[in-house]
């Protein structure tokens, strides 16, 4: 299964819902919600708005088997560990891999967050 054929719509009516710290690969808990907007069952490919209260704080450098872009649509998102904040109309290409975070939201943060490519097992014969 692919992600759905989604025609322009507005996605107000999507909930938003908490999002776990395990599904989200360290930017969950309390005070970080998720919208999503589509998803791929099958691979883990989603497409998702990423709501972080203000106040919250991760507390682990964290790094994905997968490909992660994020546009910042507003707030702002300090970044403990390489000690820089980024602010609404940044964004990020983060290959598989790629050490980031923690993070700290002092007025909250909302996000455009695209995860694809997640790495999968070789299969028997594949070559791979």
């Amino acid at each position: 299964m692919a992600k759905p054929e989604l025609e322009f719509f507005r996605p107000d009516a999507l909930p938003w819902q908490p999002a776990a710290g395990s599904a989200t690969a360290g930017a969950g808990g309390p005070g970080v919600h998720e919208k999503i907007l589509s998803r791929d069952p099958a691979t883990g490919d989603v497409t998702r708005l990423l709501r972080f209260d203000a106040g919250v704080e991760t507390t682990e450098t964290i790094a994905h088997d997968f490909w992660e872009e994020v546009w910042i649509l507003d707030g702002e998102l300090v970044d403990l560990g390489k000690q820089q904040t980024f602010g609404a109309g940044m964004y990020a290409c983060r290959p598989p891999g790629m050490p980031h975070g923690p993070y700290r939201t002092p007025g909250g943060c909302t996000m455009l967050e695209l995860r694809y490519g997640r790495a999968r097992p070789a299969t028997p014969g594949s070559g791979a």
